[in-house]
């Protein structure tokens, strides 16, 4: 049973992992064990309490680095040229390396140096956020604008109606489309591919080695305080993510190397495209400091011998393991506290790799026949797709339905949403643990939550409003006719077609590609107290020939973002309340024995039935409601205009889908439940002899079942 994987007998004098614990030894660099206990002491590196705040920073770290993408996919769309299916893989392809990994990790469990793999693998993950920056670098400033110089009034100029503009304006942008060109497109997107895949290689050992390294060396009634307190500032991750991209997106892309004289685009401006890779860097750089710490603990140290102060006054009626599926009798045998399961860790320790092998399918086919293991997972496969696609495209979403910036879409993600859904799994823990909940009640709590959950969801098919006029593209029953009232109104402009500057007639609410489109053959800047504003006049194609002013029409419905965001979030709540119910009926519903490997096929199957696919599908249901998209080099780029309407319908509607079919798999799992609860009082009314003397002995209450006996 040595810790360390060699040949067998290498070191045959090694106590093992109980006795070290218990004699506070530990292996150094050089395979010995140290020679005084005293001397380990002192260090902040033999303790359990600075490895739990280090362990929470690094997954704080890593989950905001993970997140990040997700804050700033539209931009990065815009940027690189990307539909939402492509973004929607990118997004997924970190699960990929995460999940061919994650079942080895489970063989290696405690025999490796833990703290130092967590170490290696936060390296790698500090390297893919530096490679995701990579393609800012490697590229060319963004250009806004096909037919821009350098700055903007140049830009403004090349917008306009000339009569002197030839019809072979576009030929420098598309000439510009060489070879080079199309290298550093695909150069820059496999670099991000890349860089996720090594994202999610890098995050296999910080999670499940983490964990059982807390389990291994804290006090029994400590070890569910501490990784509660993890869990906590884990969950904090996604919400700072969110908030770094509300911030860094307000920056311009190329802060770096902005051109002479600035550029007069503002964050309001759909060409508007913001610094999504600082936030990588700034996040790389987070996760890198927290790094270093793993790679100065020891493998093992002295287990901790006191309970908390704290942990005894408050919570000395939580004390016992149940949280993690223990018998209440490991807590009083310290020598077993070592034994204890933790998580993918702990599988088969002693199993060779072909013995593992052989013994995983077996143990997998058991466990997915079990119908409540099966039908929970399938309940939080929905309950993933759908946060999967949420925290994804959730962001893009508002920007397109409501008009608002990607910053401040970020802004209102981290601070309703994640808030929300903590709140939801808090709740839901609390529930359980204070009405001490068996699987019945918690499989209704579970119905009960997805019911009103999907309940909350009806009503945001209704709150949006429908995409306005866009001349020559989309037309609105009843409204103003753009174009068709000036039939060969832009034939003198020879308007480039691939040229995108919005502008927006305000009295028709009528928006118009670029001032060529409009027929506009002059520029006025307008200045303000706060801010310039940039109308175009003397417009052929617009009715009355009123000016028309830069930028997007706004929509109607901006008013309605904070109330769509409020019952998006109460969702999230009451979604996020079954998190611990559903958990804890895997848990007291598998055999004893396959409980950690339960969890760990669950996690697995989670990762390649939800957080991979669910994206993708999203991405591709986003794609299918584009009605105008740009055009790049002769392939078909990003999408400049959506239908509202569809694009609200699908995306509520893929939520709605998945809500349901989480809710019909906890409605079996009552059903089930029922049966065996049946199953079960008939075994009790119809009892073996041999236990009839129980009966006897059972009380007054048991009267008639003996009579019938």
């Amino acid at each position: 049973m040595g810790p360390r994987i060699g040949p067998v007998g290498e070191e045959p004098q090694m106590p093992d992992k109980d006795t070290k614990a218990m004699m506070g030894t530990e292996d150094t660099p050089g395979g010995k064990p140290s020679p005084d206990p005293q001397d380990l002491r002192p260090s902040v590196f033999h303790n359990i309490k600075f490895f739990v705040l280090c362990h929470s920073l690094l997954q704080l770290a890593q989950l905001m680095i993970s997140g990040y993408l997700k804050s700033s996919i539209s931009t990065v769309e815009k940027r690189f040229g990307l539909s939402s299916q492509t973004s929607g893989l990118l997004a997924a392809f970190n699960e990929v390396g995460n999940t061919t990994l994650i079942v080895f990790v489970s063989y290696f469990g405690s025999r490796v140096h833990r703290p130092r793999l967590i170490g290696y693998g936060a390296a790698l993950v500090a390297l893919a956020g530096l490679l995701m920056a990579l393609p800012h670098f490697i590229s060319e400033p963004y250009r806004f604008d096909s037919t821009s110089a350098v700055d903007m009034p140049q830009d403004s100029e090349a917008s306009l109606c000339l009569p002197t503009t030839s019809a072979p304006a576009p030929a420098p942008s598309n000439g510009s489309c060489s070879s080079y060109m199309e290298a550093q497109h695909l150069a820059a997107v496999g670099l991000m591919f890349t860089a996720q895949t090594l994202l999610g290689v890098g995050g296999v050992p910080i999670q499940p080695f983490g964990i059982s390294y807390i389990d291994d060396f804290a006090h029994n009634s400590n070890s569910p305080l501490y990784l509660g307190i993890l869990f906590a500032m884990t969950m904090v991750g996604p919400g700072l993510a969110y908030g770094l991209g509300s911030l860094m997106l307000r920056l311009y892309v190329d802060i770096d190397r902005m051109p002479e004289g600035g550029i007069s685009l503002t964050s309001k401006d759909p060409r508007w495209v913001g610094a999504w890779w600082l936030g990588f860097l700034i996040s790389a750089g987070a996760v890198a400091l927290a790094a270093i710490p793993y790679f100065f603990f020891p493998r093992e140290m002295p287990k901790e011998k006191h309970e908390l102060h704290f942990r005894r006054r408050v919570l000395a009626v939580s004390a016992s393991p149940v949280s993690k599926g223990e018998d209440s009798s490991s807590e009083q045998s310290p020598g077993e506290s070592l034994e204890k399961n933790d998580g993918l860790a702990q599988i088969a320790p002693d199993l060779t790799v072909t013995q593992f092998i052989k013994v995983f399918p077996k143990v997998l086919l058991r466990t997915l026949r079990h119908p409540i293991f099966l039908l929970v997972v399938l309940s939080q496969v929905c309950m993933s797709s759908m946060v999967a696609g949420l925290a994804t495209f959730l962001p893009k979403f508002l920007e397109r339905q409501f008009s608002v910036t990607a910053s401040f879409a970020n802004l209102l993600i981290g601070c309703i949403s994640i808030p929300l859904a903590i709140v939801g799994i808090v709740l839901g823990g609390v529930l359980v643990k204070r009405l001490h909940m068996g699987p019945m009640r918690c499989g209704i709590l579970c119905l009960l939550g997805m019911l009103f959950c999907l309940l909350l969801n009806l009503p945001l098919f209704f709150m949006g409003c429908s995409t306005h006029q866009i001349a020559g593209i989309i037309h609105q029953p009843g409204a103003q006719p753009g174009l068709e009232l000036f039939p060969g109104c832009m034939e003198p402009c020879s308007c480039p077609s691939d040229d995108f500057n919005p502008v927006c007639d305000p009295s028709t609410r009528v928006e118009y590609l670029t001032p060529c489109h409009a027929g506009c053959i002059s520029r006025v800047v307008q200045e303000g107290l706060d801010k310039s504003q940039v109308f175009y006049t003397n417009c052929s194609c617009v009715a009355g020939g009123s000016p028309v002013l830069a930028g997007s029409c706004n929509s109607a419905c901006s008013h309605l973002v904070l109330p769509f965001m409020v019952l998006v979030g109460l969702g999230a709540t009451l979604a996020c309340v079954t998190h611990t119910p559903s958990f804890m009926l895997i848990l007291r519903g598998v055999k004893k024995e396959d409980k950690t490997l339960a969890v760990g096929i669950q996690f697995m199957l989670l990762r390649v039935l939800a957080w991979m696919p669910s994206p993708v599908i999203h991405g591709s249901a986003i794609d299918t409601t584009c009605v105008h998209w740009a055009q790049s080099c002769g392939r078909r780029a990003v999408c400049r205009y959506y239908d509202n309407d569809l694009l609200r319908n699908r995306f509520i509607g893929l939520q709605l889908f998945f809500k349901t079919g989480s809710l019909a798999c906890f409605a079996l799992i009552l059903a089930v439940l029922r049966q065996q609860d049946k199953e079960e009082r008939t075994k009790v009314t119809i009892p073996s002899p041999g236990l009839q003397e129980q009966l006897l002995v059972s009380g007054p209450e048991k009267k008639p079942e003996e009579s019938r006996v």
